[in-house]
């Protein structure tokens, strides 16, 4: 199959519109064509006026590590080009940048989970383009984890840099796709194009989603493989709270543990209270000791998520559930576990991180109510994620 970048690069009839304009790239490490080479690379070797380079969180280069960690504004030393930040000063684009070209390429590997910021960023890129008359062209790729959708959708007056739009956490899109809906959902006037990828199969195993053929690069230095992007709309939540979502270990976002919790007692917990919850994953207890970040240095019990191998079904597997779970099964364990962490979130500091990260209380008041049921997430859940598949429907391309 063919990326959005690399049907463009093989079809100078798709370049054509580009020819005597000025064109930016907004990009990341995972920025790549089919043999490896940056997108900038290719696309200045193809021909392609770039005129400015603009880097989301974690920056072009993607080599900050955490949260709120701000990428400056520099030269780029091989094109000489401005390389302008959107995880900085600012995160959206400043007029002066804007001036800088006619027309934005947008290449960017999402993971398929509103909270990644690059969802956010895609928004703000077409806000600040419909305002200033500028073309957006977005090249298409693979949302890993698939087209299945999950999670409450964002309440009105939660939007954040981690919250766009009202979706559910879990949107089963592209990046292409989703362009189209934010231009209807906020009525944005703008030249706007996907480069759509060749032969992508999102429901087709064995990658359900992410082609095996090719290389998994980290978009930002925590989304290390595939397993994570599966896992990654219920393991982020994690950052709200005490416990370790990994950072500091090599597997950062598939697994989540803290010195003091039992993590076989927290499975067979889980097992208890929602059995059907666990399908299509498998649980494993571990142990790790992070070497920065939340608990370091210390040795922690773990539970490691397996969205891969003979146990995954990809149907069935339901990540912002199992982790919401495992919450669950603390609670009930230790009903006076202090599992809420309130910090600055995302540029957030009136509210819980966590409920920055659900877009609303309603994950939080769940797991705090201790006569609240599974079956009462999935009724709040539920006809949310029923809307959201039958409202993303007229914008789906593949």
């Amino acid at each position: 199959m063919l990326f959005g970048i690399d049907r463009l690069l093989a079809d100078a009839s798709l370049r054509q519109p580009l020819e005597g304009k000025r064109v930016a790239l907004l990009a990341h490490p995972a920025s790549l064509t089919s043999n490896l080479t940056h997108s900038l690379d290719a696309l200045v070797a193809a021909g392609v006026n770039i005129s400015a380079v603009f880097g989301p969180q974690h920056g072009v280069r993607g080599d900050l590590q955490d949260n709120m960690m701000e990428s400056p504004d520099f030269i780029d030393p091989v094109y000489r080009v401005p390389v302008f930040s959107l995880y900085g000063e600012v995160r959206r684009p400043t007029d002066a940048s804007m001036d800088s070209f006619d027309v934005m390429l947008v290449d960017l590997q999402d993971v398929g989970c509103r909270i990644y910021t690059f969802v956010t960023t895609l928004l703000y890129v077409l806000e600040a383009a419909a305002k200033h008359g500028k073309a957006v062209w977005v090249l298409d790729r693979p949302n890993p984890a698939g087209r299945p959708v999950e999670g409450l959708t964002l309440l009105p007056g939660w939007e954040s840099f981690v919250g766009a739009g009202p979706m559910p956490m879990r949107h089963g899109m592209t990046l292409g796709e989703l362009g189209h809906w934010f231009i209807a959902h906020y009525a944005l006037d703008l030249a706007y194009r996907v480069i759509p990828m060749q032969d992508w199969q999102p429901e087709a195993a064995p990658g359900h989603g992410w082609p095996p053929e090719r290389p998994w690069i980290n978009p930002s230095p925590n989304a290390a493989n595939v397993n994570m992007a599966r896992a990654y709309a219920g393991t982020v939540m994690l950052e709200g709270t005490t416990l370790s979502e990994g950072r500091g270990t090599t597997r950062p976002l598939e697994l989540f543990g803290a010195p003091d919790i039992d993590a076989q007692a927290v499975i067979a917990e889980m097992e208890r209270l929602a059995p059907a919850w666990l399908a299509g994953c498998t649980l494993r207890p571990m142990w790790f000791q992070p070497t920065f970040h939340k608990h370091v240095g210390q040795l922690c019990a773990g539970v490691f998520v397996h969205a891969e191998g003979p146990g995954y079904d990809h149907a069935a597997f339901r990540p912002w559930r199992v982790q919401a779970l495992g919450f669950k099964a603390i609670r009930a364990l230790m009903p006076d576990y202090a599992l809420w962490r309130d910090f600055p979130y995302e540029y957030v500091f009136d509210k819980l991180a966590i409920d920055v990260i659900n877009g609303g209380p309603g994950l939080r008041q769940w797991v705090d109510d201790a006569g609240a049921t599974p079956a009462d997430l999935d009724a709040l859940a539920g006809p949310d994620e029923a809307a959201w598949a039958e409202l993303r429907r007229p914008y789906l391309i593949y």
